[in-house]
């Protein structure tokens, strides 16, 4: 079976696609933005990505989501709400972690049926 790569650069693709289910590397938004400004970039991306890889966020199977603080939890959650696919919500994760830099607030990582 091949695998097939998207966006590849030398230290990770953001995304692998294999045997018809994507994996997306986590998506970050911009540094110093809101929790919601960066969820709606993060969700976008992913929208993009899942587009390229054949599938959308009705197929999608799991979500991780990645907080710098569990205090934005709720705003967080204010934004996904609304992108969600509401009659196919995918399982989820959401936890509390140091993130790549302090400037980001939340990454999350999708894996989907293409």
């Amino acid at each position: 079976m091949s695998i097939r790569r998207i966006e590849p650069g030398p230290r990770m693709s953001q995304a692998a696609v294999h045997n018809g289910i994507a994996y997306l590397a986590g998506q970050v938004g911009a540094p110093g933005e809101s929790v919601a400004t960066q969820t709606t970039a993060v969700l976008a991306q992913i929208d993009r990505l899942l587009a390229e890889a054949g599938s959308d966020k009705s197929r999608i199977l799991t979500a991780t989501i990645w907080l710098a603080d569990m205090a934005d939890f709720a705003e967080m959650n204010s934004v996904w709400d609304v992108w969600v696919d509401k009659d196919n919500p995918p399982a989820r994760a959401t936890g509390e972690a140091k993130l790549a830099t302090p400037d980001y607030k939340v990454e999350i990582i999708i894996t989907a049926v293409c």
